[in-house]
């Protein structure tokens, strides 16, 4: 019997209702394309594929399909198939549709990604190819919660040389980015019966929600042009800071406030959480070794793909105390088992290949370029937090406010954030400003990028470049 029918076509789920088969059909399918489940296009299944799956003779299915197409719900071209008709949306549910997505920018200059045209996709593609070709069958199936090991070794390799990092492979965790890794972290220091994690006075806005979600209050530390006072935070069980280069304000954790921040952790019985989100990118200071490196048992170094690949890869790194492996790995399983496999693996081989370090120092050199196209564009004295990462804080000419700056720069298509959206207390003030993510904008839209930013600040109407 030759039953090559059966790997033709779609699977198709029809509710036939009634005795009358064809009736049934007709109306099952009228039904599937009025309410979108078989949008315009779809190829239908063969008239025999589908008489089989539906238990229907076949002329059934041919003549259901003949009147469809006589009323217009389906199209049928000679060699082509049946497919579901164009038909124009009903008013009412095109105006309540949603829309699809965030409101496309002309210029972006949001901090928090890099240039997304950067992507190595060539030689992301080649070591993709060099590791899923040879990988074993088991490395498809369900693997380690704490990632595989092939990545975590190379991570251990790639952040002990570039970062400083001391750990093992088997005291690291990945996870699906950032946010997951502070997710997990909150739910172990929960049940160890911690209460409250200290955060910088800015910092990422969900980080309240990701801490309350695990049973957490966050309390906003003091900030000066030492960094993050940690030392001053009383009865927290764990403190978040970005030592390497403070987001958003930009300042860097002096070498007396990381010892005393130390100190303190071994005072309290708490750890300290490390987010060395762009510690690879530094331009006018010698490079400044991960928190992590001083005390491995005190402090959880969490790193990302995200700046320097790209946020889409949802790749993210934990460096841990040994105590603290345990509890994570197993939230980590109750999370999603493992982040997905396939990427870890390419990633490895991107690490060990020598591509990852070569990207990096290219994209530095990049974005280097790009701070100093901002800050000559610039008033002398505007620009501030630019010895490192991937943005810098503009101060705001007096009297305009933050609104104005980001409303203004929105009426010429510019996408900008004001430094209070990063506000993570009610009694926290700065004077006003922006921060600016001058790696956002692909190369080719960055000089009209800076334009537009120039226009807002000078007050004046946005250019037409």
């Amino acid at each position: 019997m030759d039953d090559s029918w059966a790997t033709f076509g779609i699977d198709l789920h029809l509710e036939l209702r009634g005795p009358r088969r064809r009736r049934a059909l007709e109306e099952a399918l009228r039904r599937a394309v009025a309410d979108g489940r078989l949008a315009a296009g779809t190829r239908l299944p063969s008239s025999r594929s589908l008489a089989a799956d539906l238990g229907l003779a076949r002329n059934t299915v041919v003549d259901a399909y003949a009147q469809l197409v006589a009323e217009g719900w389906l199209a049928a071209r000679h060699g082509s198939g049946t497919t579901v008709a164009a038909r124009p949306p009903v008013p009412d549910q095109a105006e309540t549709q949603a829309p699809d997505g965030p409101r496309p920018w002309r210029y972006d200059l949001r901090p928090g990604r890099p240039d997304l045209s950067s992507f190595p996709r060539s030689a992301w593609l080649a070591a993709a190819r060099r590791t899923w070709s040879y990988a074993p069958d088991a490395d498809f199936g369900y693997g380690d919660p704490r990632g595989t090991r092939q990545l975590r070794e190379a991570l251990a390799g790639y952040l002990g040389r570039a970062r400083g990092v001391r750990s093992a492979p088997s005291r690291i965790v990945i996870c699906s980015g950032f946010t997951q890794a502070f997710g997990l972290l909150g739910q172990v220091l929960r049940k160890r019966e911690a209460s409250t994690v200290a955060v910088e006075p800015y910092g990422l806005p969900e980080l309240g929600r990701i801490a309350a979600v695990a049973g957490l209050g966050i309390a906003p530390m003091p900030l000066d042009k030492e960094g993050a006072d940690v030392a001053s935070v009383e009865g927290a069980g764990a403190a978040l800071v970005t030592p390497a280069h403070q987001f958003p304000l930009g300042t860097v954790l002096s070498p007396g406030r990381r010892h005393a921040a130390l100190a303190w952790a071994h005072r309290q019985s708490a750890v300290i959480v490390e987010d060395d989100y762009d510690g690879e990118f530094r331009y006018d200071r010698e490079p400044l070794g991960a928190l992590q490196g001083l005390d491995p048992e005190r402090v959880v170094y969490v790193g990302t793909a995200s700046k320097t690949l790209a946020p889409a890869l949802r790749l993210a790194w934990m460096a841990l105390p040994a105590d603290l492996v345990e509890p994570v790995s197993e939230a980590k399983l109750l999370a999603d088992h493992h982040t997905p496999t396939l990427d870890q693996l390419t990633l490895a081989e991107f690490i060990r290949s020598g591509a990852y370090d070569r990207h990096v120092r290219a994209r530095r050199l990049a974005y280097r370029r790009r701070r100093d196209r901002l800050v000559e564009a610039l008033p002398a004295g505007r620009v501030s937090g630019i010895s490192a990462g991937l943005h810098a804080l503009v101060h705001l000419p007096a009297p305009m406010t933050e609104a104005e700056a980001v409303s203004a720069a929105a009426a010429g298509g510019l996408a900008l954030e004001g430094l209070d959206s990063y506000r993570t207390g009610p009694d926290i003030h700065h004077p006003p400003a922006i921060v600016v993510g001058y790696a956002t904008p692909p190369e080719h839209a960055y000089r009209a990028a800076l334009t537009r930013l120039g226009d807002v600040l000078a007050a004046r109407a946005p250019s037409s470049a």
